[in-house]
């Protein structure tokens, strides 16, 4: 199979000068060099060296076309010397061209081993490059996965950001009506210790209102003493249910102090507590309304002794007048 003449041309130079390089002495160039230096295929390179050594062997050894001196000079020997010298020629033409024919096998058969030594070279290269292609390809394919799991943890991260952003924003939310839930406690709790401030008021004049009825009571009369001293009992029991009431409301206070110096970290015990305060102030309002209702029927039952007195006195000064006037009639 023929070879473009280009490619002919490149192979025969490059030949001609690693040829030359190597100083002409026989050692003709390796295919496999000639196709680096020529830049062709190998089949190319085969071709065009099978071609260029046929050349060189047909340079090195040109075959004889002219007749020898021995059969010029033989001229007068008989034709029996002439067909000898004849044969003679013959035989060396023959044994030049068997040489020429061996030589040219030799360097077909060194051809052939440097073009299977080229191909195995060439194998081998091609299976280091599939290797290195298939290392190449692996370190892909795990660049690719990793480059997956990072683009999974990135979503995964975008996920748990979002979720984030969004807690904080619902905590936020949480915080500004926990916030404003505690203004209102604070508020009302305000107004509980205003209330219960209030109530220690009335209870307190309240208090000193009846201790002046009950000595008044006491100084009017004596038959009324057990009265009296019922309504001293009352009294008393009106004084340990108005110091409880101002135990509860002085705690409540406390608390109150203690949770706003703590407010900013208790929240939720805040609310507990104000609750529990809130729940002290209905105790403290149930009292102070029990004790207004004891005090007004102990205002009625005073009252009604005060009219009692008041007929008694009547009684007494009618039966004091009556005996006046019977003294005087006696």
């Amino acid at each position: 199979m023929g070879i473009a003449k280009e490619a002919r041309d490149r192979i025969f130079a490059a030949a001609n000068s690693l040829y030359e390089q190597a100083g002409c002495a026989g050692n003709f160039p390796t295919v496999d060099a000639v196709r680096k230096l020529a830049k062709v295929n190998m089949n190319d390179a085969s071709v065009g060296m099978k071609e260029w050594r046929r050349t060189q062997a047909t340079q090195a050894a040109p075959v004889a076309v002219q007749v020898p001196e021995a059969v010029q000079h033989a001229n007068a020997v008989a034709l029996a010397n002439l067909w000898h010298e004849a044969q003679e020629l013959a035989n060396e033409s023959l044994r030049a061209v068997q040489a020429g024919w061996d030589a040219e096998r030799i360097e077909a058969e060194t051809l052939n081993k440097q073009i299977g030594d080229a191909y195995e070279a060439l194998s081998l290269t091609f299976d280091a490059a599939q290797q290195d292609a298939a290392l190449v390809k692996m370190s892909i394919d795990q660049s690719e996965a990793m480059v997956q799991d990072l683009q999974a943890e990135l979503e995964a991260a975008t996920v748990a950001l979002t979720a984030a952003k969004a807690a904080t924003v619902t905590a936020d939310a949480r915080t500004v009506e926990i916030k404003r839930r505690a203004d209102e406690l604070r508020s009302e709790l305000d107004h509980a210790h205003q209330e219960a401030s209030q109530v220690r008021e009335e209870l307190a004049a309240l208090r000193q209102a009846r201790h002046a009825e009950v000595e008044a009571l006491r100084a009017a009369t004596a038959a009324q003493q057990a009265r009296s001293d019922e309504a001293v009992a009352k009294a008393d029991a009106l004084r340990t249910d108005l110091a409880t009431a101002r135990a509860k409301a002085d705690a409540a206070q406390d608390a109150l102090q203690q949770e706003r110096a703590q407010a900013a970290a208790e929240l939720q015990r805040l609310v507990q507590q104000l609750d529990q305060a809130k729940t002290d102030r209905d105790q403290a309002v149930q009292t102070a309304t029990q004790a207004r209702e004891e005090a007004a029927n102990l205002r009625g039952k005073m009252d009604a002794i005060t009219d009692q007195n008041s007929q008694l006195l009547q009684t007494l000064k009618s039966a004091q007048a009556k005996g006046a006037s019977n003294s005087k009639k006696e």
